[in-house]
């Protein structure tokens, strides 16, 4: 069977998703409106949207179900 190959993370998935979201935001100005410019914008917020989830889940009062 194969290996995998596993690296670890420089950066926190938080960090990767707001970096992300900025480049594809600046990614968005350069281009005329229209569905790709929509595409580039709805995934920038997709983005921004998983590194605020991902931020709640760390937080220290996200409690475990009883």
């Amino acid at each position: 069977m194969a290996e995998r190959r596993r690296f670890k993370q420089t950066t926190s998935l938080e960090d990767r998703l707001a970096e992300e979201a900025r480049r594809l935001r600046e990614e968005a100005e350069l281009l005329p409106h229209g569905p790709v410019r929509d595409a580039a914008i709805r995934r920038a917020r997709q983005a921004e949207t998983g590194s605020h989830i991902n931020q709640w889940l760390r937080s220290p009062g996200l409690q475990p179900p009883r």
